[in-house]
């Protein structure tokens, strides 16, 4: 740049670029070697205003194309949010391409810019949050079947908002996996960042950058014969690439060794369809139940055959004649027959919602779990949700819906817990977990004193465009969010002993916001209201 020259410069004749000789006379030809050097110091300031003139369209670009975005986005936040794209794209530009933007503005002294970014700065979301945005956006991936194809152009249920994926932000989700060793991921958008790429999309990422990580990613998969075809094709772009030169030697050795012991003379060539969802097994993990779970999330494999549907009835629900229900009983529908599990409607008006999410959303935190061996709470990455503890005493609205939920349930609210509200945003999740502890988990609600979680009461405070619903692995049970609705089912039979057909689970949300309020109830003081057994029987 400019100032390196007037650096060049200083160091070689000092502070100016010529001497006057002594007695007035100037030397030629040191001189005629500054006529080059002054040629020098102008192209270099022509180069220095042609960035100068870049930056600024640059920036100009960038604004013209935000202010764009935000008519939109600021029209309806929650609408615009409710579509996983927007959401990852939003945390990606304020973590990424926001500081990048500050970078090439701190060139220059703007100091309004600066200086105003930098307060925000600390309300930005951060690396981490942008990596566990792009996990999010995966696991819909998985559990709703949807190729990265579908994501990148925004082909989504229920959406309002357009949305695509651009090939630099298909290659960072492919970065994201790959840094986490997650090839199965990393495979499936380094290869639709390079299907942009070969129909023409311009990017930031070079075409050598994806192949590279693709190449390597596919042949972590076990796929040799395509991990030799792509580093071969990556060699053709960049015949100097020395990783993909050792890359190659090392993948066709390893072909060859596997022909040798299979009795093979000749390599077989390459699958030339191309890399779709499908075309890898997903690698398996920790969950047992897997694949049930997600089935059900996608409204495959309910259980709901004809006759069970015929012995599910709905009705009126006085409570055990409780009075305040006998002149207005609330309606109630069997969601499934055995175990028991009802749907109680209208519960809750719009009103009283919105009040329990204005309450709750500034102590809104990470939904935690409690340690079955010490009974403390923590968080867990099989629950992604933000949650809030409401107490009666709060507002005569949590009072009201607490009264209800006893009134409906005939149980006493006075040893449960307090009311829980929990936000499910993009990608939010619970997976398959009981309510209840178990013979192995002693300390888990000990510190309570009241026994064990007896029953649970789900409120329903949104509707969830798609994805958001509760499913029961053990029996084949979906049961969809309906906002002011909530469902009600016994987690220990009358025994008690745990009903382990409860177990269940908050599939992720695909599209949408999900809003709901748990009250769980104990053991203790519902002796009376529902009587133990000896047998395990509802």
């Amino acid at each position: 740049g400019i100032l390196n020259t007037f650096m060049i410069l200083r160091s070689k004749f000092g502070f100016l670029p010529f001497e006057l000789g002594i007695d007035g006379w100037i030397d030629i030809l040191s001189m005629t070697d500054l006529i080059f050097t002054e040629r020098e110091l102008v192209q270099s300031l022509k180069e220095y205003i042609q960035a100068q003139e870049s930056k600024l369209e640059t920036v100009k670009n960038w604004a013209n194309k935000l202010d764009v975005l935000t008519r939109t986005s600021t029209s309806d936040p929650e609408g615009f949010l409710a579509h996983p794209v927007n959401a990852y794209k939003l945390v990606k530009r304020l973590n990424t391409e926001w500081s990048e933007l500050e970078s090439l503005v701190l060139h220059d002294p703007s100091d309004g810019f600066i200086s105003n970014i930098s307060m925000h700065r600390q309300y930005f979301p951060d690396a981490e949050d942008e990596m566990g945005a792009a996990k999010a956006l995966m696991r819909l991936q998985d559990t709703y079947h949807l190729d990265s194809e579908s994501f990148s152009k925004g082909k989504l249920p229920g959406v309002r908002y357009n949305a695509f994926l651009t090939v630099d932000d298909c290659f960072d989700m492919g970065k994201t996996a790959y840094n986490e060793n997650d090839y199965y991921h990393s495979v499936l958008w380094m290869q639709q960042a390079l299907r942009q790429m070969d129909a023409g999309e311009e990017s930031k990422t070079s075409k050598a950058e994806v192949l590279d990580y693709l190449s390597y990613s596919v042949y972590r998969m076990g796929d040799l014969p395509r991990a030799i075809e792509l580093t071969r094709r990556l060699l053709s772009i960049d015949p100097s690439h020395q990783r993909a030169g050792g890359n190659l030697r090392y993948f066709e050795q390893l072909l060859s060794k596997e022909l040798r012991e299979k009795g093979h003379d000749e390599q077989e060539p390459a699958d030339e369809k191309p890399i779709q969802l499908g075309t890898y097994e997903r690698p398996k993990d920790y969950l047992p139940e897997r694949e049930i779970y997600e089935s059900l999330c996608r409204g495959e494999g309910v259980k709901m055959t004809s006759r069970r549907l015929s012995r599910l009835f709905c009705r009126y629900q006085d409570g055990n004649r409780n009075p305040r229900l006998l002149l207005k009983p609330m309606k109630e529908e069997d969601e499934w027959d055995n175990p028991h599990i009802v749907r109680y409607l209208e519960v809750l008006s719009d009103e009283e919602i919105e009040k329990i999410k204005e309450l709750a959303k500034p102590r809104l935190a990470r939904a935690t779990v409690r340690d079955p061996k010490t009974g403390v709470l923590i968080t867990a990455h099989y629950r992604v949700s933000k949650s809030a503890w409401l107490e009666a005493e709060e507002d005569p609205v949590i009072a009201r819906v607490n009264q209800r939920i006893e009134d409906v349930t005939a149980l006493s609210v006075d040893t449960a817990e307090l009311l829980q509200v929990a936000n499910y945003g993009v990608g939010g999740q619970y997976e398959p977990h009981y309510d209840f502890s178990r013979k192995d988990e002693p300390e888990a609600f000990k510190s309570l004193g009241t026994g064990n979680r007896v029953a649970t009461y789900l409120n329903y405070m949104s509707d969830v465009e798609a994805g958001g619903a509760t499913v029961f692995p053990d029996f084949g049970a979906a049961i969809k969010p309906r906002k002011g609705t909530a469902v009600f089912w016994y987690n220990l039979f009358r025994s008690g002993e745990g009903d382990y057909r409860t177990r269940h689970a908050a599939c992720p949300v695909l599209v949408g916001s999900k809003w709901v309020s748990n009250k769980w109830f104990h053991e203790r003081g519902q002796e009376f209201r529902r009587p133990c057994g000896l047998t395990e029987v509802d």
